[in-house]
């Protein structure tokens, strides 16, 4: 599994070497394809979203791509094929399919909630259930992924929600936001290739996605997340909670791993979300579960203990009477914070930054200890 997880992980690293500030777009883009999962992009032109989801059709030698910009007045045609004059004259409207999206095994469509009643039903079919009715027989499509762009959300009445559902990732994506990486991208003149794999290699990967397995504790953490979540007003359906299995197996296995662990469950902020109102609320639900207790309280517990220290050195600076009293107070607080991190430390003996953490707030304090005493 090593072996092949380092192919998708070489993949990724020149995606990223390729794309600047997209780290997370193109995490989102490998575990859809792994998950056989579904994605959409939503942000304004010129941030990448159709370069990059074109990716899909490049990184997968032997792969059928589509791509297509959809417009208000997009026909049927357009997406699934003409009809056959010659089966016209016989009263059968039967498509020509050929390299039309009902033969891809990856797509691309722009602009996707332009969709309009012409084009919806059969879209929604294919989306959810990989079938295209032609004639009113039904044909089974290779399709694995379909990722969606928009450069605005849905509103509401335009019937277009059960076309948001489809997608099982949501992202966001925006203008590149650190300024070393925007003038990275202005410079850069090289180009990168990119790795590629076979049809059967990415069988393999999605076969051995589905064999990675999910502890009983990601489950009950997973239902901890649905509580929380409902508790806010947000209810995310059934299969939505039943689909995010497999995008949280492709996140481990694309991190090399054959087990989801509780910071896999990040992923589901992109997930669980209906309406952009709910997105913030649900990303602090779910970083709250995801995130490692231990590791949250490391983080936590080092910021306390560092705006303690800083509090003290401004202190110090004031020489009065409050100013000793007030350094005694900091110096109760700062062993307060250090007995917590003791106390966690012997019930956790095999996490060393515990250890570590230990160690540091120990040597500070006797350093805090010694200002008090020579204040």
């Amino acid at each position: 599994m090593k072996k092949l997880s380092m192919q998708l992980q070489a993949i990724q690293q020149k995606l990223n070497e390729r794309f600047y500030d997209r780290e997370e777009e193109i995490e989102a883009l490998l575990t859809a394809l792994l998950a056989r999962q579904h994605l959409l992009f939503i942000g304004p032109a010129g941030t990448g979203k159709s370069v990059l989801s074109s990716m899909l059709g490049e990184i997968v030698e032997g792969s059928h791509y589509f791509q297509h910009l959809l417009t208000p007045f997009s026909t049927p045609e357009e997406l699934f094929g003409v009809l056959s004059l010659k089966d016209l004259e016989q009263g059968i409207y039967k498509r020509n399919v050929k390299n039309m999206l009902p033969e891809a095994h990856f797509a691309f469509i722009d602009e996707i909630f332009k969709a309009n009643s012409a084009i919806l039903n059969s879209l929604l079919t294919l989306i959810n259930e990989r079938i295209f009715y032609n004639n009113g027989v039904p044909i089974q499509s290779p399709l694995m992924t379909i990722v969606g762009s928009s450069n605005e959300y849905i509103e509401e009445g335009e019937g277009l929600e059960a076309l948001f559902d489809r997608f099982l990732l949501r992202y966001e994506v925006n203008y590149i936001r650190e300024e070393e990486s925007f003038i990275a991208m202005l410079k850069d003149r090289t180009p990168i290739q990119i790795p590629k794999i076979s049809m059967g290699e990415l069988y393999e990967h999605q076969i051995r996605v589905a064999n990675v397995d999910i502890s009983d504790s990601i489950y009950q953490a997973i239902a901890k997340i649905r509580q929380a979540l409902h508790d806010e007003g947000i209810r995310p359906s059934d299969r939505r909670f039943k689909q995010s299995l497999s995008i949280l197996k492709a996140k481990a296995y694309l991190a090399g791993r054959n087990e989801v662990l509780r910071t896999d469950l990040n992923i589901m902020a992109n997930v669980l979300w209906e309406t952009i109102d709910q997105k913030n609320a649900t990303q602090e639900i779910i970083n709250e579960t995801a995130f490692d207790t231990v590791d949250a309280f490391i983080i936590r517990k080092t910021s306390e203990f560092d705006s303690i220290v800083q509090e003290a050195q401004t202190t110090m600076l004031r020489k009065t009477a409050l100013a000793r009293t007030q350094l005694s107070q900091l110096l109760m607080q700062g062993k307060s914070l250090f007995l917590e991190v003791q106390n966690m430390n012997r019930q956790m003996p095999d996490r060393p930054e515990l250890q570590n953490l230990k160690t540091d707030m120990h040597k500070r304090l006797l350093q805090m200890t010694s200002d008090v005493i020579g204040f």
